[in-house]
Formats: C-alpha cells, structure tokens, sequence
C-alpha cells in the first residue's frame, strides 16, 4: 500500500515527529511505501479560493510546494495527519495542506474511498483539548469519502522526549496495522 504521511510539527525531535517516526518505520517494515511530507519546512498558504484549481495544470495556482502533496495524495491508497495541537487547533503550518486539499474536489479529482488516520499530541492532560484538531480532520475525511480507521491522541506531552513517558510510540506503530 502506498501512504502519504503530512505532519505539521516544525520541531524535528518533537513528540509528533518521533510518533511519526515511528509508524513510518513500522509501515515500511510491513512492506507500505511511504511519503513524507513536512508541511512546516514547505512554502503552503491557505486556499485563495480562486476556483482555478488544476486549470493552471497544478494543483493549486498560489501554492507551488502543494502540487507534489497532491501528487501523493492522488497515488496513495492511505493519508495519514500527524500534528502537534497548537493554541488548541491545527497548526498554521499543517493547515495550509489541509486547505488545499479543497484543490481535489475542485478539480474533480478522484478521491473517495481512501483510507485515512490521524496522529496528534498536546501538551495539557485534558484530551479534549485534541478537539480542534480531530474533528476538523474527522470532518474532512468524511467530506472526501475517506475511511478514518484510526486515531492516535496523546496529551501530556510538551518537550521534546516526553512522547517516551507514553505509549503514544507504540500506538502510532500498531496504527499501520489498522490498513
């Protein structure tokens, strides 16, 4: 199986990295080719509502660096999210990505029916606090016919190697063996 995996943290040792890490590591080990994409080190706006969409012969007229994620996206059979909450939502860095994902729809792109996954952590204790994040990601996948067949949400976790104090690892590593 092909999977796209798209993170949104800027900190290469941070907890949503190191869980990243490691459901890479356990789909490639299962035979999954994966592609990474660190939305954070990418130059990706939000949607400019243009509607020219794959009219200019890219995925996004204004976003240049989102025509290799939709590229991706469109080859794979599974997109997984991987992101840090920040100020209770889904980072800037990560939500660009989000936003042109609108690009597919718009361009009537073949999408349904791909399998989807979330990886998230925070730093308060409260889960709740992962709602900003889940539910817009819950929303999307069912706004592209996508299967969400799991999620990771770890709280508690700030500074980087806290993510080791958990199980989080170990979940976004069995996460692969829900596809």
């Amino acid at each position: 199986m092909k999977i796209t995996v798209i993170t949104g943290s800027p900190r290469k040792h941070g907890n949503s990295f190191a869980m990243t890490d490691a459901f890479i590591h356990e789909a490639e080990k299962c035979g999954h080719i994966v592609q990474r994409f660190n939305a954070a080190f990418m130059n990706i706006g939000g949607c400019h509502a243009c509607m020219t969409c794959y009219k200019t012969g890219k995925a996004c007229s204004f976003n240049a660096g989102f025509d290799a994620v939709a590229t991706s996206v469109l080859e794979s059979e599974a997109v997984v999210f991987a992101t840090p909450v920040y100020w209770y939502s889904i980072p800037a860095q990560i939500k660009g990505v989000v936003d042109c994902l609108f690009s597919l729809v718009v361009g009537g792109k073949q999408v349904a029916g791909k399998k989807c996954a979330l990886i998230a952590c925070c730093e308060e204790e409260d889960p709740t606090v992962m709602d900003g994040v889940r539910m817009p990601m819950e929303r999307t996948a069912a706004l592209l016919e996508w299967d969400m067949v799991g999620e990771v949400l770890v709280p508690g976790v700030l500074n980087e190697g806290d993510i080791d104090k958990t199980d989080g690892c170990v979940q976004a590593a069995a996460l692969v063996h829900r596809f």
